[in-house]
């Protein structure tokens, strides 16, 4: 059979021709030839069992980054990447099937489960926000306590005043009577008022901006929500296992996402700093919010990317595994940033779960 043109080829392979042109794009499916003078694309009938591949994946949600993973790989080494990913999204469904019940027996008037669930649980915590070694100013800002953790790094002009005017909007949450029921909706409050702080701030300054992440989690009994909007990110060590929690907000995340960088080249790209979403003062702020069950023996770690883009997550994952508590983990963290050169400032918080 010979070479097909990009819309028989679609057809076949139950994509759209402008689809076929993204993944031609990202390298993720080139096509067998090209005409010199018109650049039309020809595909060759061999290549619609990659092309169903992707499609079933894209079915599945996977992100073109991991799809491209898959297809490069193996069979067998494929099947454990695609069962790895599913395993993702079960846990985040899990996630959202206990809001969706919550929500449920709330307002049908049942109450809620989940103020009921581990009540006796509490955290240990410590905090730390150290400058770098380059820098002139710390614009990293940090909080701890029973019921609120928090990490906000501010960027460019009054970097430092918008990340303390962060944390400022949310201290009011530790002393608040927030049940677990009312987390997220007060959290959330808590982040618009953060962005409004900002504004003023805005105005002082000669670039009339105002900019910084946030990562935070209030508590109630068992249950945490989370708010997160920038680059700071928020681990958890469960079972000898870490995971973080937090997706980056930034342009090199978003290319790594589309599949047009590796993770390795998002490490190391000029541009990896470069926020797509951050607190700004401007209103419509877009951050991630979700609700999650904390369970005795968890630990937690929230962190700028002073200490994330210097630290391997291999010994971040050994340093949250081996030392006894959060002090003595805050020490080595921060021994490993300067260590390293300590190109930025860094902010961290490491909780630890127990029963009380």
């Amino acid at each position: 059979m010979g070479l097909l043109t990009i819309g028989a080829f679609a057809r076949a392979a139950r994509l759209s021709p402008k689809a076929l042109r993204l993944y031609d794009e990202l390298g993720l499916l080139r096509p067998a030839a090209v005409d010199g003078e018109s650049g039309y694309r020809f595909y060759d009938p061999a290549q619609l069992e990659r092309a169903r591949l992707i499609v079933w994946l894209r079915r599945l949600g996977m992100p073109l980054a991991g799809i491209r993973q898959v297809c490069d790989l193996e069979p067998e080494a494929a099947a454990e990447q695609v069962a790895g990913y599913w395993e993702q999204v079960m846990a985040a469904t899990a996630v959202r099937e206990q809001l969706a019940t919550f929500l449920v027996d709330y307002l049908s008037g049942r109450g809620s489960a989940v103020e009921d669930a581990e009540a006796m649980i509490g955290i240990r915590y410590a905090a730390r926000s150290e400058s770098g070694l380059v820098r002139t100013s710390n614009d990293d800002s940090v909080y701890a306590g029973t019921r609120l953790l928090a990490v906000a790094d501010g960027a460019g002009p009054g970097g430092n005043l918008a990340s303390a005017a962060a944390i400022e909007a949310l201290k009011p949450l530790e002393l608040a009577a927030v049940s677990a029921g009312d987390l997220l909706g007060a959290l959330a409050d808590a982040v618009t008022h953060a962005d409004r702080a900002l504004q003023g701030i805005a105005e002082s300054t000669l670039s009339g901006e105002a900019i910084t992440t946030l990562t935070a989690m209030l508590w109630s009994g068992s249950q945490l929500a989370l708010v997160h909007i920038g680059d700071t990110r928020a681990y958890l060590l469960r079972d000898g296992e870490i995971f973080q929690i937090t997706h980056d907000h930034t342009y090199v995340q978003e290319l790594v996402d589309e599949g047009r960088l590796s993770p390795e080249e998002a490490a190391s790209h000029p541009q990896r700093s470069l926020l797509a979403r951050a607190l700004m003062g401007k209103g419509g702020a877009q951050p991630d919010l979700s609700l999650h069950t904390a369970v005795a023996g968890d630990r937690y770690l929230l962190c700028s990317d002073g200490l994330s883009t210097v630290v391997s997550a291999e010994a971040l994952h050994g340093v949250l595994s081996s030392m006894e508590g959060p002090e003595q983990v805050l020490d080595e963290l921060v021994r490993l940033v300067y260590a390293a050169g300590a190109p930025d400032n860094v902010a961290c918080v490491v909780a630890d779960v127990v029963m009380l």
